[in-house]
């Protein structure tokens, strides 16, 4: 059972990560049109289905199974595994941050710039990188 969950846990993160690099990439396009456009219209449906259709569900499942995967294979003692856990809450927080610029989008109460958004896009890319280091070479 351990592999199944493993492999889910894979599968969700990959979801819940092609959101976190995919959201940024439409704020900066999002940014740089007025306020009420057709096409910040039709960004803010991509916007909102990308954020509770791919991303949510995915943040939900890699938690749920990764804490399984951790108190099945007794990881959640080791240090590698405390690194992965701040740098994974690192993740949701940027996770929570990003929702709620879909909501200030939504409502047109953006202020930021795209180069804010080009910026802001590899905060996510940063954090998997570490998380998928601490994972497989496991340092300490």
């Amino acid at each position: 059972m351990y592999l199944w969950i493993k492999a889910a846990h894979i599968i969700s993160l990959i979801a819940w990560m092609a959101a976190m690099l995919y959201l940024p990439r439409l704020f900066v396009y999002h940014a740089a049109l007025p306020a009420g456009s057709p096409q910040g219209e039709t960004f803010k449906v991509m916007e909102r289905r990308l954020a509770k259709a791919i991303m949510l569900p995915g943040m939900i499942a890699t938690w749920i199974l990764g804490i399984a995967l951790a108190v099945m294979s007794g990881a959640y003692t080791q240090g590698w595994m405390h690194a992965k856990f701040a740098l994974v809450l690192a993740m949701s927080g940027i996770h929570g941050w990003l929702s709620r610029m879909v909501k200030d989008f939504a409502a047109d109460r953006n202020t930021r710039s795209p180069k804010f958004y080009r910026v802001l896009n590899e905060v996510p890319t940063l954090l998997m990188i570490l998380i998928v280091i601490l994972v497989v070479v496991k340092p300490f």
